[in-house]
Order: structure tokens, then sequence, then C-alpha cells
């Protein structure tokens, strides 16, 4: 999550001043008489500061999970709050193993050596040779 400041670091990043009342009053509840919808300059211009903020700019890159990492390692973790395990991917497993009903591919069938062999297969002609005379009659 973005805090306040935060936000107002972004959005100077593509010269866009907005101060923290006015960032409260966006996330106010609707019927709070200093509530502020949040308009398409202010969503545009946060967005683009977000992409500079996290991806950084053509002469001077960044990578995203690492800003990502370094917000998540400056968010205080509360004392009576459960830590989640990070979710880790459980690593492949064999491709040669067996998926639901599909027959391990470790048992082989007997299979004749022939039968395997490719067969010729005669060309079919598809289109049958015609004379096409365009509707005109020619006479020699």
């Amino acid at each position: 999550m973005l805090r306040d400041d935060q936000i107002i670091d972004i959005l100077a990043l593509v010269d866009f001043r907005m101060s923290k009342g006015e960032i409260g009053n966006l996330f106010r509840n609707a019927d709070h008489p200093d509530f502020m919808e949040c308009g398409d300059q202010v969503l545009r211009n946060f967005l683009n500061g977000l992409v500079i903020h996290l991806r950084g700019t053509k002469e001077n890159p960044k990578n995203p999970n690492e800003v990502l990492a370094q917000h998540k390692a400056e968010i205080p973790v509360k004392a009576n709050f459960a830590t989640r395990a990070e979710f880790k991917p459980s690593p492949k497993t064999d491709p040669k193993k067996a998926y639901g009903n599909a027959k391990p591919s470790g048992v082989k069938k007997a299979s004749n050596p022939k039968s395997r062999e490719k067969k010729p297969v005669a060309k079919i002609q598809v289109v049958e040779k015609v004379k096409f005379n365009n509707g005109k009659n020619k006479k020699s």
C-alpha cells in the first residue's frame, strides 16, 4: 500500500502538485462533506507517475520487483498480526509422470516396427484440367 507522502512523490515525478489534504479527500467516504472525486487528470498523472516510479526512465531503468520489495520492507509489521507464508511454487514434477486418467508413459505397448513405417499416400488430384474459353468461341 502506498502512503500519502509516497503518492505525492509519485505525482511529483510528472510535475503534478497535490497536497496531502487533497489526497486524503480522494479516499474519504462518498457522503463526507470534504469528499472529492478523483478526476481524469489526477488519475492520468498518477498512473504516468507510477509507471516512472516502478519502471524508471529510458535513461535510468529500474526493476519493478525491486521497487515493490523495497516498499514491502518499509511497511511496519504489527505485533498481533500473523504473518502469512510467502507463496512459492512447487518444483515441476517429472514430465513423464502421468496426470489424471492418462496412461503412464513408462509403460509402452509392444508394437510392430514395420507398422511405424510411413506408407506412401496416393496423390489426389483436387482440380481437374479444364480448358477455359472465357465465353468466347474461337474460330480457327
